[in-house]
């Protein structure tokens, strides 16, 4: 039951993102370091097959993948904060993800320096 209801939340939460972002534009690029923000490749993320993903105190960056952190990962960062991440396909197109609005399922860290950790989602 339990991984019943983890996934019901996934799928309803990747719902409201698609719906959220339905005139994102297909082609993306890869992030550039500008001198203001730099690029972090593979950022420490947790995903869903860990326990402490779903631990509501845990104040840690968050990803909803198909493909986990198995492909390559660019995100911007300023002062150690990710701001916008890029995720690989299977084919290596990179493929920008989307940040929810709050760090779900956190309920800590939103009084970290910039808003505190993000949970960003795979759209395709």
């Amino acid at each position: 039951m339990r991984t019943f209801s983890r996934t019901v939340s996934i799928v309803a939460l990747a719902g409201a993102a698609v719906l959220g972002t339905a005139g994102t534009a297909a082609a993306d690029e890869w992030p550039s370091d500008n001198g203001a923000v730099t690029v972090v490749v593979q950022p420490d993320f947790l995903v869903p097959s860990d326990g402490e993903f779903w631990n509501p105190l845990v104040a840690k960056n968050r990803l909803t993948s198909p493909f986990g952190e198995s492909t390559r990962i660019e995100c911007t960062q300023f002062h150690g904060v990710l701001l916008e991440c890029w995720q690989a396909d299977q084919n290596g197109n990179p493929h920008k993800l989307t940040a929810l609005p709050f760090n779900f399922p956190a309920v800590t860290g939103s009084a970290e320096p910039g808003g505190g950790p993000s949970h960003f989602v795979y759209l395709g």
